[in-house]
């Protein structure tokens, strides 16, 4: 009997993420697999549910929609903010994803869409949000 995904599994696997009309944004497909850890937020929750109760050995693609995978689009998420009220520390490079801290020590990221003398347009939309999705997976191993 082959072992099967839980929530707290170890997998060993390979993995790609394309759009809906097979334009690939990551895979791992022809280089070394990938291993993570179930429930620890290296991969997006709602790829992991995809995941759960399949059996070592399975090769499957999922088509998700947008919904099902980053989310909608969320236009309260793309915000103009004043280049004074920005960290000093912060390079700025349009077309570029500038990383964030908290005051708890955690980290958020916005993708710079837009910079002029006075102000900078941030999106802190996932970069997938809004797209469907096929997550191809290849389970390698399960501990």
């Amino acid at each position: 009997m082959s072992a099967t995904v839980l929530p707290d599994s170890f997998l060993t696997l390979h993995y790609r993420l394309a759009s809906a009309d097979g334009e690939e944004f990551v895979s791992t497909f022809g280089l070394s697999p990938a291993t993570l850890q179930m429930g620890s937020g290296q991969l997006a929750a709602p790829l992991e549910a995809r995941l759960l109760g399949l059996a070592e050995g399975t090769r499957t693609c999922f088509e998700l929609a947008p919904a099902d995978a980053f989310g909608e689009r969320n236009p309260l998420l793309v915000e103009r903010i004043a280049r004074s009220a920005l960290p000093a520390e912060i390079e700025l490079i349009p077309n570029t994803l500038v990383e964030f801290g908290t005051p708890d020590g955690g980290n958020f990221a916005g993708f710079l869409r837009e910079l002029d003398a006075e102000t900078a347009l941030f999106d802190f939309n996932h970069p997938l949000a809004g797209r469907a999705i096929q997550f191809e997976v290849q389970l390698i191993g399960i501990l």
